[in-house]
């Protein structure tokens, strides 16, 4: 990944949505597992970003998915953490703990091989705002670093479109 957060694509979305956050003075949480914290860094690299962005959540662990963002101990057990309503249920966490407006979230296989049964590309993204969520699944070709900064822009550009959505 460029400068080990992402690349140009990343930055032009990151630096829209923190314009378009503090322009309606909304707030966003991150809770990321295959991003391992690029979704945030993408975010707070953009100048002025702390009027917009609360706080992320690298969620990384199973368990912390329950304990931390309020992932239910049921669905993770009977599905794993690879699973579009897990994706649903960060992103409601993350918005909720950490008071955010809208919370965003990752989860998938990254790579280089499958893990939960699931090929490496598979990745959910989510985003929660107010009592929506809507959750996009994917299968993302390339290596470790290409998905991930894949998933990366994927979950902004969901993030992007919500926003512009609301507008509209």
């Amino acid at each position: 990944m460029a400068d080990g957060v992402a690349g140009p694509e990343a930055r032009e979305l990151a630096a829209e949505i923190v314009r378009r956050l503090t322009e309606t003075g909304q707030t966003v949480a991150a809770a990321e597992s295959l991003t391992g914290g690029l979704v945030a860094a993408a975010l707070t690299d953009v100048p002025g970003s702390s009027s917009a962005f609360r706080g992320g959540v690298v969620a990384y662990a199973t368990e912390l998915k329950a304990s931390v963002l309020g992932v239910d101990c049921g669905l993770l057990d009977e599905h794993g953490p690879v699973y579009g309503p897990v994706a649903a249920a960060m992103a409601e966490g993350v918005r909720k703990r950490l008071d955010a407006t809208i919370g965003l979230s990752t989860t998938g296989v990254a790579g280089p091989g499958p893990a939960d049964g699931f090929p490496p590309g598979t990745v959910h993204i989510a985003v929660s705002l107010d009592d929506d969520t809507v959750v996009r699944t994917m299968a993302l070709t390339g290596n470790r670093d290409e998905v991930r900064r894949l998933a990366v822009e994927r979950a902004l550009g969901l993030l992007l479109g919500r926003l512009r959505e609301e507008r509209a």
